[in-house]
């Protein structure tokens, strides 16, 4: 956080480092959204909700602003407009957010039926900072109808100021490495499938159970996230397969790791970093045993402390450049879009996150019934994946700008296959 000093203190904050590139890949057909929902037990009460969403966003003042460029860098800025304003749901969401909208937030609540929806600009923070936000203004709306709920977890304390830790970048204080590690590159597989008019992105949802898929995991010797990973893997590898194809290319998965299981840190915005779990079919055709176990051996090798500090540190050095500070933003952008349009995008077949198991106050779960959370609209023509539990409910939450559902109907058959009963849900017609 820094302030500068005309007539008076103005707080802003700079882009944390991951934040950086994101609004740089803005475009009018995608827009780095995501969406984080809570399932409660009764329908939602609107202005309650309103109410809810006012009294605790005072406590995240970095979801309370808006985007502005400066000549070498783009910075948030404190927002004190009117809203945001929570919206009944729409079909097609994770819709481009504007930098120059009415209001200029960057964050939209909805509502539906008995779901409350945050929607967010990834240039804010990522999904657990989000989370904190979404948990805490769903204890003030069950608050207000009466139900009493502790500040635990992701619950925050609305009359607390925040401490300076959660607004920090947090990449920087453990950017200190001795090297620099490359990253794998080359071109991988991609999907292909028929684009959806603009503004269409097809949703399925898996509601499993955990135990179920605990047990199935464990039949094969990894944990839940791996067993996971390579069901994505291989349904991409069979999708492959039957596609014509002059020559076979690798299928890797970008995998958002979430650095605050790693190194400590309060932030409440951008603490990740990606591992790309991958499996190269030019060396031979893989059995599903053979995805699990090497998924297993990638994960086991290179998430930890040490490896990831060094990405951290690789990221960190582009920054950290001086003749790369004092670049113009507008040069800046045209070469970041290229770069990630040429070589970032194409070195990943699909996005697969997973947040983990969510814990939630005592005295709030009888009000809730699961979460769901949603990578958005993809850069390219591809498939993301998004996993979030919540005591036995796991929900596994695709979300495609492609009209063809091949790879997540094989990600599903695979499940069911292991003995995992399968709920499905979706907004496609």
């Amino acid at each position: 956080m820094q302030t500068t000093q005309k007539t008076s203190f103005r707080i802003w904050y700079k882009l944390d480092l991951s934040a950086i590139v994101y609004p740089t890949l803005q475009r009018r057909d995608f827009s780095s959204v995501y969406r984080l929902s809570v399932l409660l037990t009764q329908d939602i009460q609107p202005d309650v909700l309103q109410h809810a969403v006012n009294l605790s966003l005072k406590r995240f003042p970095t979801y309370k602003v808006s985007m502005r460029k400066g000549l070498f860098w783009r910075y948030l800025e404190p927002n004190d407009r009117p809203g945001p304003f929570v919206c009944p749901d729409v079909r097609n969401f994770c819709m481009p957010m504007s930098f120059h909208s009415k209001d200029g937030y960057l964050i939209r609540f909805y509502y539906y039926g008995r779901r409350i929806s945050l929607e967010a600009h990834h240039s804010l923070g990522d999904g657990t900072g989000a989370m904190y936000l979404l948990q805490t203004v769903t204890a003030v709306y069950l608050r207000l109808l009466g139900h009493p709920v502790t500040n635990q977890y992701f619950v925050m304390d609305i009359d607390e100021q925040p401490d300076p830790e959660e607004l920090e970048d947090a990449y920087m204080r453990y950017a200190n490495a001795q090297v620099c590690p490359q990253r794998p590159a080359g071109k991988t597989y991609r999907i292909r499938g028929s684009r959806e008019p603009f503004h269409t992105l097809n949703v399925i949802d898996g509601i499993l159970s955990v135990q179920e898929v605990a047990a199935a995991a464990h039949k094969y010797g990894a944990s839940i996230t791996e067993y996971l990973n390579a069901v994505l893997l291989f349904s991409l590898l069979q999708k492959q397969e039957e596609e014509f194809h002059r020559r076979l290319r690798p299928v890797r998965i970008a995998m958002p790791v979430n650095l605050r299981r790693f190194f400590p840190s309060k932030t409440l915005r951008n603490f990740i970093t990606m591992v790309y779990p991958s499996v190269d079919p030019r060396l031979g055709t893989y059995t599903f045993e053979e995805v699990v176990l090497h998924v297993h051996r990638y994960m086991r090798y290179y998430i930890n402390e040490k490896f990831l500090r060094g990405d951290i540190t690789t990221n960190a050095s582009t920054k950290r450049n001086p003749l790369i500070r004092i670049v113009p933003l507008f040069i800046k952008d045209f070469f970041v879009r290229i770069f990630y349009a040429r070589v970032q995008d194409r070195n990943s077949s699909a996005g697969l996150t997973n947040m983990g198991a969510l814990q939630v106050p005592d005295d709030m779960k009888p009000w809730l019934e699961r979460f769901d959370i949603y990578m958005g609209i993809p850069y390219s023509r591809r498939t993301n994946c998004a996993i979030i539990s919540y005591e036995d409910v796991l929900t596994v939450n695709f979300a495609s700008c492609i009209r063809e559902a091949d790879v997540e109907r094989r990600f599903f058959r695979r499940l069911v296959e292991d003995g995992i009963k399968v709920t499905i849900e979706s907004n496609r017609s």
